[in-house]
């Protein structure tokens, strides 16, 4: 399989600038993307070296990262090329970030390169989650630390999304593009497996969302 035309297909429908125009003109986008920055933001560290954000889209929230973590060097990678495009062109002043096509397979960087690595809200998004994981272990430094959010998919949660899918008038945009899910703490033991020590585990929105932070000792 193709993994990066194939990540490409499923985000087909997706705006290039999705982020950065949602927060602008959807109050419930704007509600739920500031609740998971305030979570975000609580586990975040001084980070003077590189960062790499996994499913970056638009860099919307890349640039959140960035400012709180005073990197000297963000990379953001992203399947759909409309959103890199449009990410380097809207982010071309900032200097420090740079955003390319990748696959999250097959990132293509250099073994304990970055300080720090996120992934959040695209692990469900991808097709070997265990894999992706082991990449962005392998390409963190020792000592350094990671940062992966994902749906939790409880039932309410779940119930949510089909709503949003089905009768929100923007949500249809995502539709089949969760193809995985993460029910009782799988995001957690999967961590625990590769060799991450999990020093943050919870949930937040009403549980809907499961945050985590690691380490790689």
């Amino acid at each position: 399989m193709n993994e990066l035309k194939f990540a490409a297909e499923l985000h087909e429908q997706v705006p290039p600038n999705w982020y950065h125009q949602s927060i602008k003109v959807d109050f419930l986008q704007r509600f739920w993307h500031k609740r998971r920055f305030e979570e975000v933001s609580m586990v975040l560290e001084p980070t003077h070296g590189k960062i790499l954000d996994l499913g970056s889209a638009d860099g919307t929230f890349s640039k959140v990262i960035l400012d709180k973590t005073g990197a000297s060097e963000f990379i953001g990678l992203d399947a759909v090329k409309s959103s890199v495009d449009w990410a380097n062109r809207h982010w071309r002043k900032v200097g420090k970030m740079k955003f390319f096509v990748r696959d999250a397979h097959n990132l293509g960087f250099e073994p304990n390169t970055f300080d720090a690595v996120f992934a959040l809200e695209v692990l469900e998004h991808v097709h070997n989650p265990k894999k992706v994981l082991m990449n962005l272990k392998k390409v963190l430094k020792k000592g350094g630390y990671g940062v992966f959010l994902i749906p939790s998919d409880s039932l309410l949660f779940r119930i949510i999304w089909y709503l949003w899918l089905h009768f929100y008038p923007r949500g249809w945009v995502w539709r089949d593009t969760h193809i995985q899910t993460y029910r009782n703490n799988y995001l957690s033991r999967l961590c625990r497996q590769i060799g991450f020590r999990l020093e943050v585990d919870r949930k937040f929105n009403l549980g809907m969302l499961h945050l985590v932070k690691v380490r790689k000792i």
